[in-house]
């Protein structure tokens, strides 16, 4: 399975529009557009997973730079989701705090 980013989409893009685009080249086992999790629309770009590698990478050349809906199409395959972890953005120091002082700090 290939997961598929696709972005620059027209607000008026559904779900059944990229469905229709990319079954052209393949089996499409998913197509999930991105909302805004407090208002709900559409955040200009969507993933789609496709059952076969080949079949996604011949879709990708095809797609890329497309038009679609009046928005011309960035399709490339999706990275990976990069894992969390670190230190929030702080510097550590010798005592093992973050570089904050004032709030929590034993200084």
């Amino acid at each position: 399975m290939t997961n598929i980013f696709v972005g620059n989409l027209s607000y008026q893009t559904t779900q059944d529009d990229l469905q229709t685009a990319f079954s052209a080249y393949g089996g499409v086992e998913r197509v999930n557009i991105i909302t805004d999790r407090d208002t709900g629309q559409p955040r200009g770009f969507a993933f789609v997973e496709m059952t076969d590698s080949k079949d996604a990478q011949t879709a990708i050349a095809h797609l890329n730079g497309a038009e679609l809906h009046g928005r011309t199409l960035n399709v490339n395959e999706a990275r990976p989701k990069p894992t969390g972890g670190g230190n929030f953005g702080g510097r550590r120091n010798d005592s093992g705090y973050g570089g904050n002082r004032g709030r929590g700090s034993r200084w």
